[in-house]
């Protein structure tokens, strides 16, 4: 199992355990949004344009709280 720092909500959560019957990856399904990059180590948001882009994201568009990272010495399996 891949350790990614622990959500922050429940919407947080649902969306960094997102799986998809349709899509073999997360970014090509439209109801992915949001993923954990732990080469990075960034939380970030999808850009649906065919690619594998995305933005990072520091804080829960959710919930607003700051987002946590392996670093920060947050991290548990989700």
């Amino acid at each position: 199992m891949t350790k990614t720092p622990k959500a922050c909500c429940k919407a947080m959560r649902r969306q960094l355990l997102w799986s998809c019957d349709t899509h073999a990856q997360a970014s090509q399904c439209p109801d992915a949004l949001i993923r954990y990059f732990p080469k990075a180590d960034v939380f970030g948001m999808l850009v649906h344009d065919g690619g594998t882009s995305f933005i990072e994201i520091r804080f829960c568009p959710w919930c607003g709280s700051e987002l946590a990272s392996m670093r920060s010495g947050s991290a548990s399996a989700v």
